[in-house]
C-alpha cells in the first residue's frame, strides 16, 4: 500500500511537471512571438470594440488606412456598436472574453471593476514617446483615481485645442434672422419673439406646416438635446447631470436649481403657444433628422454633432437658408452662456488595452504611432500630392479637394481622413502647432471662413461679426474647471451613487417631458412632484457622494 502511494505520488508529480514544462514552453513561445512581433512591423491583426457607431469605416483600404497599415503592420478588426456599448460590454465582463483594444465610452468603470484592462503606465513610459509628448503634464489626469493611480484609458479628446465654433446653443435657421432684420438673440424672450413672428408670417414651408422648435428625446439622446439645455440656458457648463459650484466644488443635480424650473416652465409655455413640435417626445432620431432636413423646423436645442447630418443634407440640397446658426441664448441677461468655458484636458473616454491582448507592446506602439506627427498630419490633411500640396513650405489643400471635404458625405470613408482613426487615439486639437509652425488640423479662422456658405457670410455680416463664436462669451471670460468635465468622473459600479444616478435620470426622462407637455396651470404641480420623487430616490445622498468624487478629482490632479 505504501509502495502504491509512493508510485502514485511519482506519477502525479511527473504529470504536474510535464504540464508545467508544457505551459512554460507555451509561455516562452508566446513571449518569444510577442517579442519578435513587437520588435518590428510584421503583420498583426488587432481586434477592437468601439461603443460608438461608425458608418465611415473603410477597412484600412483607403489611402490613409493603407499608409497606417504599411507603417505599423497592424490591421484593425473593429466592431462598432450603435447602442452605446452598455449591453455588450456587460456581456464581455460576464464572460471574461475581450478584444485586444476597447473604446468603452462611458463603460470604462465596468471593465476596470472586472479587471479587464491593463495598467498602461509602464508601457507608455517604455514604448510611447509620442503619447508622452502629446499628453505632457496632462498625463497626470489619466490616473484612474486617488486610490488607484493606474492609467487604464488613453483619452482620445483633442489636446491643446482651440474651439473656433460653438458646439451648443440655440440653433436658428438663417432665413429666420435674415427675414426679421437680424434681431438680437440674447434671451429666450428675444428668441421666442422671432420664432413666433416668423411662424405667423410663414405658416408653411415647401407645402408643410412650419415647426417653431423641435426637441429630441430618443433614448439617451434626451440628455444632450432636451435635458442639458436646462443648464446651458441658466449659466451652467456641461457637467452631465450635476451642476458643480465653482467655489466649493459641491455638486447639485442640475434640475434642482430654481433657475432651471423657470427654463422648463418656458418650454411648457412654448408648447402651450403651439410653437413646440408635438412629436418631440415620440420621434426617433432618424425621423428627427429627416424633419430637420426638410427645412420646416425653424430652431433646435441640440449639440452641433447631433444635427450635423441634417446640416449636411440641407447644404447638399442647396437649402442654405434653412441651415442653422448657433446663438448663445439664455433665460435672461443675468446669465452667460458657458459654451466656451474650458474644462482643461478631458479624460475618461478613450481607448484601453485588455488583458486578452497577446501583444500589448505592439498595441501601445500602434497607438503611439497614431499620436505621431506623421500620423497626425496624415489623418487630418491626407496624403501629400493626393489631398494636399506643399507650397512655399506650407501645406495647401487644392480647391477641388476642399470642395470634396466640404460637400462629399463619403469623403472620410473614401480617404480615411478624419475621425476614422482619430477615434482610437489622442489627437492634437484645432490650433495646435507642429514643429514647422503649421497646425495639425486644417481648421483655422481662414479655413472656416472659406467653408461658410454665402448665406452664412450674409448672416454673420448682418450681426457685424466674422464667426458665430464671436456672438458668445469667450474662453478667457471663464476660469478653467479644475475638475474637468464632471460627466467623465468614474463612479464605482454597483455603488449607491450609481443606483441613485440611474433612478434620478429615469425620473428626469419621464417627469421633464410631462412638465413640458402639462397644462400651464398644472406645471408647478408636476414639477413639485418631480422634486419630491428625486428626494425619495436619494438625490441628496447622491449629491453628497458625487461632491466627494469631484473634490477628490481636484485634489488628485493638483498633485
Amino acid at each position: 500500500m505504501k509502495m502504491f502511494k509512493k508510485v502514485s505520488g511519482l506519477i502525479v508529480f511527473a504529470i504536474v511537471l510535464s504540464v508545467m514544462v508544457a505551459c512554460q514552453g507555451k509561455n516562452e513561445g508566446a513571449s518569444k512571438n510577442a517579442k519578435e512581433s513587437s520588435s518590428g512591423t510584421s503583420p498583426i491583426e488587432l481586434t477592437v470594440f468601439d461603443a460608438d457607431a461608425n458608418s465611415d469605416w473603410e477597412k484600412m483600404e483607403s489611402p490613409v488606412g493603407k499608409k497606417i497599415k504599411e507603417a505599423t503592420g497592424v490591421t484593425l478588426k473593429p466592431e462598432f456598436d450603435i447602442n452605446g456599448g452598455q449591453q455588450k460590454i456587460a456581456l464581455m465582463a460576464a464572460s471574461g472574453e475581450y478584444p485586444d483594444l476597447i473604446v468603452p465610452k462611458g463603460e470604462a468603470r465596468t471593465l476596470v471593476d472586472a479587471e479587464a484592462l491593463i495598467d498602461l503606465t509602464d508601457l507608455i513610459e517604455e514604448h510611447a514617446p509620442n503619447l508622452k509628448k502629446m499628453y505632457g503634464e496632462d498625463l497626470n489626469r489619466l490616473k484612474w483615481s486617488k486610490e488607484d493611480p493606474s492609467i487604464y484609458i488613453l483619452s482620445n479628446a483633442p489636446v491643446d485645442a482651440t474651439y473656433y465654433t460653438p458646439g451648443m446653443g440655440v440653433g436658428i435657421q438663417h432665413d429666420v434672422v435674415k427675414d426679421l432684420g437680424y434681431p438680437e438673440m440674447r434671451t429666450l424672450e428675444d428668441y421666442e419673439k422671432a420664432i413666433k413672428e416668423y411662424v405667423k408670417k410663414y405658416p408653411e414651408i415647401d407645402g408643410q406646416k412650419t415647426i417653431g422648435l423641435s426637441l429630441l428625446a430618443d433614448d439617451w439622446r434626451i440628455q444632450p438635446s432636451t435635458l442639458n439645455s436646462g443648464f446651458w440656458a441658466t449659466g451652467g457648463s456641461d457637467d452631465g447631470e450635476y451642476y458643480i459650484d465653482p467655489e466649493t466644488h459641491e455638486a447639485t443635480l442640475h434640475y434642482r436649481r430654481p433657475a432651471e424650473k423657470d427654463y422648463f416652465r418656458w418650454l411648457n409655455h412654448m408648447n402651450d403657444e403651439g410653437l413646440l413640435d408635438k412629436e418631440s417626445f415620440v420621434q426617433k432620431y432618424d425621423q428627427y433628422l429627416a424633419k430637420l432636413s426638410s427645412g420646416r423646423v425653424l430652431s433646435i436645442m441640440d449639440p452641433d454633432w447631433s444635427i450635423s447630418q441634417a446640416q449636411n443634407a440641407l447644404r447638399d440640397s442647396g437649402k442654405h437658408e434653412r441651415m442653422y446658426g448657433m446663438y448663445p441664448v439664455t433665460l435672461s441677461e443675468e446669465y452667460k452662456h458657458h459654451n466656451f468655458q474650458s474644462p482643461g484636458y478631458q479624460v475618461g473616454w478613450g481607448i484601453g488595452i485588455t488583458v486578452d491582448c497577446e501583444d500589448p507592446v505592439r498595441a501601445i506602439k500602434f497607438l503611439d504611432y497614431l499620436a505621431s506627427d506623421e500620423a497626425q498630419v496624415m489623418t487630418n490633411w491626407g496624403i501629400e500630392g493626393e489631398h494636399y500640396e506643399i507650397v512655399d513650405g506650407k501645406r495647401v489643400i487644392p480647391a477641388d479637394v476642399m470642395e470634396q471635404r466640404d460637400n462629399d458625405k463619403d469623403f472620410a470613408k473614401e480617404t480615411g481622413i478624419g475621425y476614422n482613426f482619430q477615434r482610437f487615439a489622442p489627437r492634437y486639437g484645432d490650433g495646435a502647432m507642429d514643429s514647422t509652425g503649421q497646425t495639425y488640423t486644417i481648421a483655422s479662422p481662414d479655413q472656416i471662413k472659406e467653408s461658410y456658405t454665402d448665406t452664412e457670410k450674409e448672416v454673420l455680416d448682418g450681426y457685424g461679426v466674422e464667426f458665430f463664436k464671436d456672438l458668445y462669451p469667450q474662453e478667457d471670460e471663464f476660469e478653467v474647471k479644475p475638475w474637468g468635465a464632471a460627466y467623465n468622473i468614474q463612479i464605482p459600479a454597483g455603488s449607491d451613487l450609481e443606483l441613485i444616478n440611474q433612478k434620478v435620470l429615469d425620473l428626469a426622462k419621464k417627469r421633464v417631458p410631462e412638465a413640458i407637455l402639462a397644462k400651464p396651470a398644472d406645471f408647478d404641480k408636476v414639477w413639485d412632484a418631480f422634486m419630491e420623487d428625486l428626494i425619495k430616490a436619494g438625490v441628496e445622498q447622491g449629491e453628497e457622494e458625487f461632491t466627494k468624487l469631484v473634490q477628490e478629482t481636484v485634489e488628485l490632479w493638483s498633485e
